[in-house]
């Protein structure tokens, strides 16, 4: 398969979604309009609730929900064929990802700003909510932890990345003051602040930072521990000083490094050098689950995710300035992700076939390279073995605009780097709502502060990282059943959707109850295969976790039939 073929007609069929789909839900399915205040005008504190240019929140939203979700995930998805794995990212992402996103945004605005959590709680009943906080609190936990661990291996991996992923705080500090404080131009700051950023992706080619071993504690668990410092002070400190513009220049970032990896794709098509390797379906990989339903659990971000709700509702709609702005932050940022998760797949299954440097020092080219990497699932499904395909796949191509090498691997690593932060301290900034609303609950008035609700967030994500051992790896005890947690959660969202749906009149509810359906039966059937593989290797902690995670699945799928029956049209 011609790579420029499935990319052309992958964008294309993007666009029309978003031109079409996007604007038939915002008119006609959630009647959008700008004559409603939304949250951020009603109740402007200058600290979560700040109205905000729409290119702006943008950027914050779609860099919040990339992380390296869209990139791990196809990465490891692939080995089942890219045909599957294309298809899914197309159509997940255009009928449920966005749908799911853009509906979670919609009634959060229409909720004062709450968290879909708080909102199942209106739409459904009370305990609902309850029940609903819980997978809530477990989902954010582990994506802490483990954004945490991202960071600090991609800094092992490519110590050339860490100076300009630090460097990219200062920037974004000046960035944020000089716009909201001195009124500056947005477009030249911005060119400023993206220049900026790109000289020091040079620099960190020159001056790579590696920590050393302090102790009994490698260099993992040391970055483990700074980066969760920095997600508290960064967590607590208003969306305008750090949050805000360093998501923004992030998705400069972005833009910047699609528009190389798309360049590339047709430069070195034009060389007669970019042909997909891959399968295109590959039923049976060695030590793989079987595609169904893993498929749909392993690829999550970059089709539908339910974390992207978590967003949506909890810091983006505290910031949209007009109702009509969510179409382009919910649907166009989820079709954004979409077309990230392509070039992940292009680049893995494409660019990997270019060059592939083996541990004895070998290049490979072509299938053999990408057997090599894809050899089976153990030698795939490695964090850093995801990392590393798409880093290796993407300056393959990248180099062939004659940009080096070298550098393109920085501007590779960086940029995963980058987007795991952004996750890192948007799902903290989360995880203290979260706790917040529940401290107001149940009246534990010391957790209701922003400061210890976050320096619980932190430290029980610490507790997670380090309980079995100094390297701070503990959390992947818990990454097996990441897949199915989130999806689960996109799943229950979407239920909730269609329960607001619903009493909007029509068959409008369909567009969300469909989606809803499949997601549940994907999940739920992944939730019992893992059970039985806990279960048969007398894994307690993820046999027992698990076994919650099924019970709350099902137990909101039945109160959420239960509400939609009773649910009357208004």
């Amino acid at each position: 398969m011609d790579a420029v073929l499935l990319m052309v007609i992958v964008f294309v069929g993007y666009i029309l979604a978003y031109k079409v789909y996007g604007k038939f839900l915002s008119q006609k399915v959630f009647n959008l309009s700008d004559k409603v205040k939304t949250p951020a005008v009603e109740m402007e504190d200058g600290i979560d609730y700040v109205p905000t240019k729409k290119g702006i929140i943008f950027g914050h939203h779609f860099t919040s929900i990339a992380g390296t979700g869209p990139i791990v995930g196809p990465a490891i998805g692939v080995i089942w064929g890219w045909l599957p794995a294309i298809i899914w990212v197309l159509v997940g992402t255009i009928v449920m990802g966005a749908v799911h996103d853009f509906g979670a945004l919609v009634i959060s605005l229409r909720n004062q700003g709450k968290s879909i959590s708080e909102v199942t709680g209106n739409l459904i009943n009370k305990r609902t909510r309850s029940i609903f906080f819980v997978i809530v609190l477990l989902e954010l936990w582990i994506v802490i932890a483990i954004f945490g661990l991202v960071i600090a291996v991609i800094f092992s991996m490519y110590p050339q990345s860490v100076f300009p992923v630090w460097m990219q705080l200062p920037i974004a500090m000046i960035l944020g003051y000089f716009i909201y404080k001195k009124g500056a131009s947005v477009n030249v700051a911005t060119a400023s602040a993206v220049i900026a950023m790109y000289i020091t992706v040079v620099l960190g080619t020159v001056i790579p930072i590696s920590l050393p071993v302090i102790g009994s504690m490698g260099p993992t668990g040391t970055w483990t521990i700074i980066l969760l410092i920095y997600a508290f002070i960064a967590s607590t400190l208003p969306v305008t000083t750090l949050l805000q513009p360093r998501d923004y220049i992030n998705a400069w970032q972005l833009m910047v490094a699609m528009i190389l990896m798309v360049l590339g794709v047709f430069a070195s098509a034009f060389t007669g050098n970019l042909q997909i390797v891959a399968p295109a379906v590959q039923f049976h990989p060695e030590g793989a689950p079987s595609m169904w339903p893993f498929l749909f659990i392993t690829i999550a971000c970059g089709a539908i995710s339910g974390f992207h709700a978590l967003v949506a509702s909890g810091t983006s709609a505290k910031q949209v300035k007009q109702e009509t702005d969510a179409v382009a932050v919910g649907y166009g940022g989820m079709i954004m992700e979409g077309t990230l998760a392509t070039l992940v797949i292009i680049a893995v299954t494409a660019g990997i076939g270019m060059a592939y440097q083996t541990k004895d020092a070998g290049v490979l080219t072509g299938a053999a390279a990408w057997t090599q990497h894809y050899s089976s699932w153990a030698a795939s499904a490695g964090l850093g073995s995801k990392v590393g395909a798409f880093v290796i796949g993407s300056a393959n191509m990248i180099a062939v605009l004659g940009v080096p090498k070298a550098v393109a691997v920085v501007i590779m690593g960086v940029f995963v780097a980058s987007f795991a932060g952004t996750t890192l301290d948007t799902a903290t900034r989360l995880q203290r709502y979260v706790i917040q609303e529940l401290a107001g609950d149940f009246k534990i008035g010391f957790l209701k502060g922003k400061y210890a609700a976050t320096a619980f967030a932190v430290i029980t994500a610490l507790i997670l990282a380090f309980y079995n051992g100094a390297n701070g790896k503990g959390a992947l005890t818990l990454w097996p059943l990441f897949g199915a947690v989130n999806q689960t959660l996109a799943g229950l969202t979407l239920i909730v959707l269609t329960v607001y749906l619903k009493g909007k009149g029509g068959a409008k509810y369909l567009l969300t109850a469909i989606p809803a359906v499949f997601m549940m039966i994907m999940t739920i059937w992944a939730l019992f295969i893992n059970e039985a593989n806990f279960i048969g290797t007398g894994n307690v902690l993820l046999l027992v976790v698990n076994a919650i995670v099924i019970i709350i699945a099902l137990w909101i799928v039945f109160e959420g039939v239960g509400a939609l029956s009773k649910t009357k049209e208004v």
